[in-house]
């Protein structure tokens, strides 16, 4: 990891200049959800100025999802016939999970302290109505282990599933490590992409892995309602979908009203999980958000979220605060995480002190989280050296006010 800036002399400013939301109050939430653009913005006033006029034919917003899933699929490195277009994480990781042919003993791979519910539940859905197994194995200092996920596998383990970068505290995991132990005992790898695709550089190719499911209100800088999985097309092949709709059955010229008799002939790869009309307005955004990612280059915008956020947690440390990890190093990529982990609820601490930090930046305007007991700050692409230091002046002032105190 490099401090060194990615941008050129004034370049920053003028893509932040495209985030009014930026300049209003130091925003470190993008982990909850990003900020939108002007550019999407534009697109989205755009969609709607068509639909006011009557126009947005069925061809036109097909034209808007088929940009939208080819400039997914270049981000991450895939074709977009492994793409299918899906309205959040959890569907994805549903559509690919109840499409396996599982079998009473077969059992799945999981870390449930590093994963977000909606990656858990299914699971235990699975067990209650198939009868796979769910084998539960614990993190070590909050990271994925690649040796305990390897020593969890056996004959009957059909999937290992995993955060890209874990809901709480934020680290990053070794996918490619773990795939690479998943492929070499047969079982398959399903990726929870939440928290990193359009932030971190994501190449599906190298990291080995099966599936991937994200949603685009979060790194891909757009709005709720939309998201894509990657499925690679040897897998996608061999699965029946667990869904199905008009978009995902292949009756090639055939108007999208048709029918056809005898047995169903899916659309090729991961595209047989499209279901029937999408979210057009989010695959508009989507689309203009991806865009400007294309623009700017994803390896940029790793470069600079990841300088930030080592900024910031170094500055944590410094001033005395327990930031999750310790000093910057592999693990961190824009989530810095305060506090003790694995405590709390949704948007409380168990540490006194971790809740009023949290209450006096609100009360600055900062935005951020509170997630399993820590303060969550997440850096976007829009975020300056100046919301650093308006953060490190800001737990300077309440540092005084305890000692006073």
């Amino acid at each position: 990891m490099t401090n060194a800036s990615p941008w050129a002399a004034g370049e920053h400013a003028r893509i932040r200049a495209l985030f009014p939301g930026a300049e209003a109050a130091p925003y470190f939430d993008v982990a909850a959800r990003g900020l939108v653009s002007t550019t999407v913005r534009a697109a989205v006033d755009g969609y709607m100025d068509e639909r006011m006029a009557g126009g947005a034919d069925k061809a036109t917003l097909w034209g808007v999802v088929d940009r939208a899933r080819d400039r997914y699929a270049r981000l991450v490195h895939a074709e977009p016939d492994e793409i299918a277009i899906i309205k959040n994480v959890s569907e994805g990781l549903n559509f690919f999970a109840g499409s396996l042919p599982w079998r009473a003993g077969d059992n799945v791979i999981v870390c449930p302290e590093l994963e977000h519910p909606n990656n858990v539940f299914l699971w235990y859905n699975l067990r209650d109505r198939v009868g796979i197994e769910v084998r539960e194995i614990a993190p070590e200092d909050g990271y994925l282990v690649v040796e305990r996920v390897e020593a969890a596998i056996d004959e009957r383990t059909r999937l290992v599933t995993m955060p890209s970068i874990s809901f709480a505290p934020g680290f990053i995991t070794d996918v490619a490590g773990v795939a690479a132990v998943a492929r070499r005992h047969g079982a398959l790898t399903l990726v929870d992409g939440a928290q990193s695709v359009g932030g971190l550089a994501t190449n599906v190719r190298d990291l080995g892995i099966d599936a991937l499911a994200v949603a685009t209100q979060k790194c891909l800088l757009s709005l709720y309602g939309l998201g894509f999985l990657y499925v690679r097309r040897a897998v996608a092949e061999t699965l029946v979908p667990a869904a199905v709709g008009r978009y995902g059955v292949d009756l090639g010229d055939a108007h999208e009203t048709a029918l056809s008799e005898g047995p169903l002939r899916y659309q090729p790869g991961a595209r047989r999980f499209d279901l029937s009309n999408h979210n057009y307005l989010g695959a508009s955004a989507a689309a203009a958000a991806l865009a400007l990612l294309e623009e700017v280059g994803v390896d940029r915008v790793e470069a600079h979220v990841r300088a930030l956020a080592a900024r910031l947690a170094d500055g944590l440390l410094d001033l005395g605060l327990p930031v999750a990890g310790g000093r910057p190093g592999p693990h961190l990529a824009h989530i810095v995480a305060v506090g003790e982990s694995g405590g709390g609820r949704h948007d409380t601490a168990d540490d006194p002190a971790m809740n009023d930090l949290y209450e006096h930046l609100a009360g600055q305007g900062v935005r951020l989280s509170i997630r399993r007991g820590t303060l969550r700050f997440s850096v976007g692409l829009y975020n300056d050296d100046s919301d650093i230091d308006r953060v490190m002046d800001l737990v300077r002032a309440w540092a005084r006010r305890r000692v006073a105190a």
